[in-house]
């Protein structure tokens, strides 16, 4: 093998690692053991609005991270190491997650937390070393590579932890709730065996000096003011990212939070699982075949068309009561997921000026990675004040299952304002 072959396939086998952690752990296992295991005793209301809150709070410290950790990617070589220090804090964490015992939904909150920090502060790193792995006619070919890879063993991995908790007798395991535990451990052995691939066949460019942790953070803000200074002046732009950064939201909103709500509305962890991998599956072609339409169509008008899926969507969602709805829109929402993630970057090119692309994107990746802020909050926010709003001074059993229902629909409703404030914004954009 090449010298470059080894390059690329030891970056992309990064998202082969790390996709398990967003598969197993977060979209997955963590909704379903937090509610049931961890949050035991709590309603369904408080338990969904302490994983929403969690969600929020890793999401925003990340978001804060950016400018810090961007500028320590561009300056220097510490991309490779710094990558390496954030997967194996979240291989880390994740692994904790194994030893956390019934109850302890804080101690499990927190280890989430961090290794979502883990997992979204080596992405930064992960994506800055690209443009030194692949030159510009290899570019979009090798970041597909690494696309592809992800969903695979993802889904992978995934699909044996659901046998693991749907069989547990074939693994030597007690029960369901032991599997889990161990998908966890899986999932950090996983991460942390696959990055190995990256450190030992990715050769990171030289790229000046290493600067000292103080200069990387005055070089972050004073990027990020400057960058926002330029962007300005281009309306069109700044409304863009105003719009990507709501329906965005709104879609890891769904991502993270679409099991818990399953959960909370009564349907059984193994439909929800399920649907899941239904999801996982469906995504990736999906993804390659709606990036073609918006390419014969029109990018903006198949955004825009996507927007208004995961509107219905969420609006479906707050009527449906049985698991083939819930299939069923897993399946829906695999046909627009990635089409709309990569689209909106492509969309993006189009409005940026060509000679500060590298400067624009830095900014376009800083507003996604606020993603998953608003909606987790609004969510948890909706269903606690809903709860105390419908709940009768002393509830009957019934009352409370029935206040609880309610609450659930009314947050996951919710989410729709960001998609309606987003696909608005977008629509009003004038391309120039």
């Amino acid at each position: 093998m090449t010298s470059e072959k080894r390059n690329i396939w030891g970056w992309a086998f990064y998202d082969w690692a790390n996709s398990a952690f967003a598969t197993t752990v977060m979209a997955g296992f963590f909704p379903v053991f937090f509610k049931q295991y961890w949050s035991i005793g709590a309603d369904v209301n408080t338990s969904t609005a302490m994983l929403a809150y969690a969600n929020s709070a890793a999401s925003l410290i990340v978001a804060l991270m950016g400018p810090i950790l961007g500028a320590a990617a561009d300056s220097g070589s510490r991309r490779k190491r710094l990558l390496v220090f954030f997967a194996y804090l979240g291989v880390l964490m994740t692994a904790c997650l194994f030893l956390v015992d019934k109850g302890q939904w804080g101690w499990a909150a927190f280890f989430y937390c961090m290794g979502i920090v883990g997992f979204s502060g080596s992405n930064i790193f992960y994506d800055s070393l690209l443009p030194g792995i692949a030159g510009p006619d290899k570019v979009d070919r090798v970041s597909g590579l690494g696309f592809g890879l992800g969903y695979l063993g993802g889904g992978l991995l995934f699909l044996i932890n659901v046998i693991m908790t749907q069989q547990p007798e074939l693994f030597g395991l007690a029960d369901a709730g032991e599997a889990v535990r161990w998908s966890f451990l899986t999932v950090a052995l996983w991460w942390g065996l696959f990055t190995l691939v990256t450190i030992i066949w990715v050769d990171e460019q030289k790229n000046g000096e290493a600067v000292t942790l103080g200069h990387a953070l005055r070089q972050g803000f004073r990027q990020f003011s400057t960058t926002f200074s330029h962007i300005r002046e281009y309306k069109p732009v700044l409304m863009f990212l105003l719009a990507y950064w709501l329906y965005i939201d709104g879609v890891d909103t769904i991502v993270r939070m679409a099991v818990d709500y399953g959960l909370s509305i009564g349907f059984k962890d193994r439909d929800l699982i399920r649907a899941l991998l239904i999801t996982q599956f469906v995504a990736f072609p999906s993804a390659i075949l709606y990036t073609r339409l918006g390419e014969r169509w029109d990018v903006k008008k198949a955004i825009q068309l996507a927007i208004v899926v995961y509107i219905g969507v969420t609006l479906w969602a707050t009527q449906m009561d049985s698991a083939i709805e819930f299939y069923t829109l897993a399946v829906v929402i695999g046909l627009v997921q990635g089409g709309i993630q990569a689209l909106s970057r492509s969309y993006y090119s189009r409005l940026i000026p060509a000679d500060r692309a590298g400067e624009f994107y830095g900014f376009y990746n800083m507003i996604g990675k606020f993603a998953a802020i608003i909606g987790p909050l609004l969510i948890g926010t909706i269903a606690i004040a809903v709860r105390h709003a419908l709940m009768p001074a002393d509830p009957t059993a019934e009352q409370i299952v029935e206040v609880g229902l309610s609450a659930s629909r009314w947050s996951i409703g919710s989410v729709v304002v960001l998609f309606v404030a987003g696909g608005g914004l977008l629509w009003t954009i004038k391309e120039e």
